[in-house]
This record gives C-alpha cells, structure tokens and sequence, in this order.
C-alpha cells in the first residue's frame, strides 16, 4: 500500500517531514502548501512536487491519503478538521493544540469519519528514551519515587522577532512551556504512565523585552501512585544547553541527556543507550541537530500504523495527555494555586 502525502507549513520543521517522506518506502510527496509564496515556491522546488498557497485548495485538487500540519499551534485544530472532514490522515506536529477544547475538537471529528489522528513527539523514539521506557516497564527499575527535568535554552528576542506567531498567547499558546518543555514533559508522562493527581506551578517573563508569554516555568507535577516531576525551564540562557532528565527509582537511578540514557542499578549494573553512527539524517543546511534522527522514526511508525489500521502509537489520545498537564500548568500558574485533575 502506497500513499500520496501533502505538507501544510513550510517552515523551519518542514525538511524534517520532507525528507523523512523521502525515505520512507511507500510514501510521496504530492504537494506542499504555504501562505508565503517564496517559501512554498522554494519548497516545491526542491522536492519536486507542486505548491499552493491555499491549503483547502491542496486537499480537494491533491485529494492526499494523508497531511502533514506543519503551521502556528493556533492552526492545527482548524487544518486537521478541514483534513479529516475530507477523509485524510493527520500527521501534526506538536502540540496537538494550544488548549484542550480545540484537541476534544479535533478528536470527535477524526473519530467521526474514521482517519488517523498522529502527533509528533519524536523523542519518545530516542534510544535513551527507548531504553528508559523499556526498564520501567519490565519492573526491573522498581518504582520511580520522583524525577526532575531541568531545560535551559537560547531564545533571546530576536529568536521571536523573525516570527509572526511565537511568544504570543493567541497564536503559539505560550512560550518556554508549550513551545520546548512539552517534549519533556510528554516523555515523563509517557515513562510513568500514571494519571495526574495535582499540578502546582509558576510562570514568570523575566529576561525578554518583545514578547509577554512566559520565558521560565517551574513546579511540581503529583501522580496519583505517588511519584511526582519537579520541572524547571527557561529559555533565556547563554546557549542551547542540553535537556537533562533524572528519575530516582527503587532500584536505581535513571539519567537522560538529550537522546542517550545511562540507568546505574544499585547492584552497581550499568546500563547505556546512544546513537548509532550513522543514524543521524542529514535533513539540509540550517537545521539545528537537536531535532536528531527520530522525526523519521515516528513518520515511519506513522505510515506502518495506517498501513495495519491501527492506531498509531503517539496518536492524538495521547498528545491530549500530554497537553492536559501543559494547559493545567499555566491554570495553576495564573490561579495562584494548586490544581487537581480527579
């Protein structure tokens, strides 16, 4: 089974979805679409398929078996209802939206003519990731008492001063905390798999001039069998720093920095995980390495899930999860108190 594919966004993720299609057997790239004609003129260009500015336009000439939502947080909601009123799979970058109304929206209508919903979290598919998830689940790690994310990056003012959508409420949704820190926050939630028992939390915009979203975050996530995420994110230090993430289990102690992971068991065991040489993907010129190899993981994964008929394991259930702790964070934030979600 092959499938005719079509891009909406031609921005700065765009090559990893188009030469992740690329690779991926069975899949072509139809057709992009982007409001600002250069872009989707430059972008067809190079992968020799047809632009169009207007992405309901796209999708009734293109008819595509599946769309990729590339565009500002604010419009994955619309695009993917547009897509599925049409009978096509969703494949949508993260978030699958900036609040959890617009994600139940985009839910009941895939659910209603029957198409895939996927959302990108790429990271859940990086060896150290893969081995952490892996080492909880077999019990071999006992229970995880707590863990602790801690992000610090680069993203002083004229980072948002080149976009038309990022660092705003309305159209991005946030900042430090939906824009970076949910990739992290997603993982944990993944690893743990527990439901949420409270959320307590502050924001705060304190090293940025342009925008008035928030720039550092922190808090504490409480699971209901106990185990609980101490978090804190800024994007307003000196340099991309890489994310590191530690979980404190029973039976050991779990490190992850950026897509490798080491697990010390007491016994004094140690287990590693990395990238392999030659598993990174060269995805052109001017693409930061810190998206890594795993967009095509996960693009892949996709296509074998529509293939099968199942669903495909980051889905749009999933990335509500995963949303529902974002969103929850900044209630608690601006609140000023602790929020319980049941």
């Amino acid at each position: 089974m092959s499938f005719r594919v079509c891009i909406i966004g031609c921005g700065n993720i765009f090559p990893m979805h188009a030469q992740s299609i690329l690779n991926t057997k069975g899949v072509s790239l139809a057709a992009v679409c982007d409001i600002k004609k250069p872009r989707a003129k430059t972008a067809a260009e190079r992968y020799s398929c047809r632009p169009y500015l207007d992405y309901r336009e796209m999708l009734d000439k293109e008819k595509p078996d599946a769309v990729h939502v590339l565009t500002p947080h604010c419009l994955h909601a619309e695009m993917t209802i547009a897509a599925a009123k049409r009978k096509i799979h969703v494949l949508c970058e993260k978030p699958i939206a900036i609040n959890p109304k617009d994600a139940d929206r985009m839910l009941a209508v895939c659910g209603k003519n029957k198409v895939k919903l996927g959302v990108i979290s790429q990271n859940r598919y990086n060896p150290g990731s893969q081995l952490v998830k892996k080492n909880i689940a077999s019990g071999s790690l006992g229970k995880i008492k707590a863990a602790k994310i801690i992000l610090s990056y680069h993203k002083p003012d004229s980072y948002y001063k080149k976009s038309d959508w990022k660092g705003t409420w309305d159209k991005e949704g946030g900042g430090v905390l939906i824009d970076q820190s949910i990739h992290f926050i997603d993982i944990l939630r993944w690893i743990i798999n527990d439901k949420v028992e409270y959320i307590e939390a502050n924001i705060a915009s304190r090293m940025h001039k342009y925008i008035d979203v928030e720039d550092m975050a922190e808090g504490v996530v409480k699971f209901k069998k106990g185990t609980y995420i101490c978090f804190y994110f800024i994007n307003y230090y000196s340099y991309d720093d890489d994310t590191e993430i530690e979980l404190d289990c029973e039976k050991g102690r779990v490190n992850i920095v950026k897509d490798s992971a080491k697990i010390g068991f007491y016994g004094g065991k140690v287990v590693k995980a990395q990238p392999k040489a030659g598993e990174y993907i060269d995805y052109g010129d001017g693409v930061k390495d810190y998206w890594g190899f795993c967009h095509c993981i996960q693009i892949r994964e996709f296509y074998k899930a529509l293939r099968s008929g199942r669903e495909p394991e980051v889905n749009g259930v999933e990335a509500r999860k995963t949303l529902n702790i974002v969103w929850n964070i900044y209630r608690s934030a601006k609140l000023g108190r602790k929020i319980y979600l049941g």
